[in-house]
């Protein structure tokens, strides 16, 4: 078990490139970690890693190792898994990720049920806006958009996801409605900067009769959080294209309106993401479908289109 432990230490930082980031996974020190693959190299006769104050790499002994033991380590790891998870109860560690404000809006509200039936196991949640590495970051499972396919990776897809033009009325006292797209460049533009690319989201807006336009925005102030955005809207900083998830609350109580009702930007969508294993631990698959039949109860996919309306609460 000793070797085991090795291992382990070994190939999550081999993994991650970093020792820190592997204690982080591990609940060690990084001094621990690296006091692990030292014992495993001593074991072993062999360097594994080239190690610098900036940069952790595999020797050419480092990498034929990691091929040698990755997958194996991996089937150790599930069989330990599915080991502890009783046939008729799912337990363990549930290690999701998800957005920050999505997550708190719409994920924690489904943990109610799902932990009265399935008490014995714990959520470890991720709150973080990035894009995750499912497998490579041992996720059981990442909720979100625009998470990249990886090998060993599957999507489930939730719903589809859509962007409105939103400003309160606070903003709007005194100014004309925009009937246009065109005419929204004379208004203050909140506008989002991509957080995978660092470029700015342009507004491209289209309707149902197949017209496009993009509009030049007379940029105000410039966030990289859709819920940040949405908070700047409703404290009359301006107006912005906010995706639905993250609007949708606003305009329910009022605190936003909508804008060019007729116009909207179509946003990807929002899927649970996991691994592709065929014996995938008892707990992930729970997890998944009871997300999915979540969503499907709530009507939020209905929630997150351009045509729901907090007056009627559903599509039109």
């Amino acid at each position: 078990m000793d070797a085991l432990h090795l291992i382990e230490s070994f190939v999550l930082s081999a993994r991650a490139g970093s020792f820190s980031a592997a204690a982080r996974r591990l609940g060690m020190t990084p001094a621990a970690v690296s006091k692990n693959v030292a014992r495993l190299e001593a074991q072993l006769g062999l360097r594994l890693f080239h190690r610098s104050t900036r940069s952790l790499t595999l020797t050419a002994g480092g990498e034929r190792f990691l091929l040698d033991v990755d997958s194996p380590f991996a089937a150790l790891t599930d069989a330990f898994s599915r080991a502890a998870e009783r046939e008729s109860a799912p337990s363990g560690t549930l290690k999701v990720s998800v957005a920050h404000s999505f997550g708190r809006e719409y994920l924690v509200p489904m943990l109610g049920d799902f932990l009265t039936r399935y008490p014995d196991i714990v959520p470890d949640w991720r709150f973080d806006n990035r894009s995750v590495d499912v497998v490579g970051e041992g996720f059981d499972a990442a909720i979100g958009g625009g998470i990249e396919l990886t090998p060993g990776v599957i999507a489930r897809r939730l719903a589809p996801t859509y962007a409105v033009m939103c400003a309160s009325a606070t903003y709007m006292a005194g100014r004309a409605a925009p009937a246009h797209p065109s005419e929204l460049s004379s208004f203050d533009a909140v506008i989002r900067r991509s957080g995978m690319s660092g470029r700015l989201r342009a507004w491209d807006l289209r309707n149902v009769d197949g017209e496009r336009v993009t509009v030049e925005a007379r940029t105000r102030m410039i966030f990289d959080d859709p819920e940040a955005m949405a908070h700047a809207v409703a404290l009359g900083y301006g107006v912005a294209l906010l995706p639905m998830p993250h609007a949708a609350p606003m305009l329910a109580d009022g605190r936003i309106q909508r804008l060019l009702p007729g116009w909207f930007d179509e946003y990807g969508g929002v899927s649970i993401y996991y691994s592709n294993k065929k014996l995938l631990p008892l707990r992930t698959r729970v997890f998944v479908d009871h997300v999915a039949q979540a969503f499907e109860a709530q009507q939020l996919a209905a929630r997150f289109d351009w045509r729901w309306t907090a007056t009627a609460g559903k599509s039109k």
